[in-house]
């Protein structure tokens, strides 16, 4: 039986990817003026979902920018090439996530239909997300949802990021309920596999960042993905009651 549903944040309720997206290859261009940004835009899609290290490493590898990070880390007081990276980008990013117009017009509005619906019908609600706590509690605040939420889990609360389950792990704990009682909703692979992996049934909504690292996975009969948002709700309620079916059958 469903007892609770778990929501990514990034990509999932809010298109705070295409914001992140844009603040990377903003960050990129400021390092080496001869990229494009669309194509740090287009490369940041290899590393949906990651964690801010992880983005910050993949992309500077791919576009061979770890000397010019390098040479920047002295200004900003740190130890490695991707921190000082990422530095350069969180003011554009932040910037951007405390715009409540900028935000509005990066909304989910078919996943925040279902988280809607979850608390309308009773489901206490989860968020895991890998964002730092502070930019999750920013957009959430901007966006006047974190009530919605009875547990919140950010990277700071984890060892290791999506796609490790343990996120997803403490979750469950926290919401006490068992890994077959709960239901995620995801839209990279990252979250899925995260979610898989703690064998909790998934719904995962893609987006233009997502849909091809997500079709690219193994089926499995807990997973469902949704390309088209507007089929969300019906698709989670069907699943919803397949998976209670099943869980009926097998005890």
């Amino acid at each position: 039986m469903i007892k609770a549903l778990i929501f990514d944040l990034d990509g999932t309720l809010v298109q705070t990817e295409a914001l992140k997206a844009k603040s990377y290859a903003k960050a990129a261009v400021e390092l080496m003026p001869s990229l494009r940004q669309e194509d740090v835009v287009e490369g940041f899609k290899d590393f949906v979902g990651l964690s801010r290290k992880e983005v910050a490493k993949g992309l500077l590898s791919k576009f061979d920018l770890t000397e010019a990070a390098s040479a920047r880390m002295k200004e900003f007081d740190v130890a490695k090439p991707w921190q000082a990276f990422v530095d350069i980008r969180l003011d554009t990013y932040f910037k951007m996530i405390s715009d409540p117009k900028i935000l509005k017009e990066h909304l989910c509005p078919y996943n925040l239909a279902l988280l809607k619906w979850a608390r309308s019908e009773g489901y206490p609600t989860g968020l895991g997300t890998m964002s730092h706590r502070k930019e999750a509690y920013r957009v959430l605040d901007v966006l006047n949802i974190r009530s919605e939420f009875d547990v919140i889990s950010t990277i700071q609360d984890v060892e290791y990021g999506k796609p490790d389950p343990e996120i997803y792990n403490l979750l469950t704990e926290e919401l006490r309920v068992s890994h077959d009682e709960a239901l995620a909703i995801e839209d990279s692979s990252s979250g899925v596999k995260a979610a898989l992996a703690a064998t909790i049934g998934c719904i995962a909504v893609t987006t233009d960042y997502t849909r091809e690292g997500v079709h690219k996975l193994p089926p499995s009969d807990i997973l469902r993905i949704v390309d088209n948002p507007s089929n969300l709700l019906e698709t989670a309620k069907s699943f919803i009651s397949e998976l209670n079916s099943h869980k009926r059958i097998t005890n």
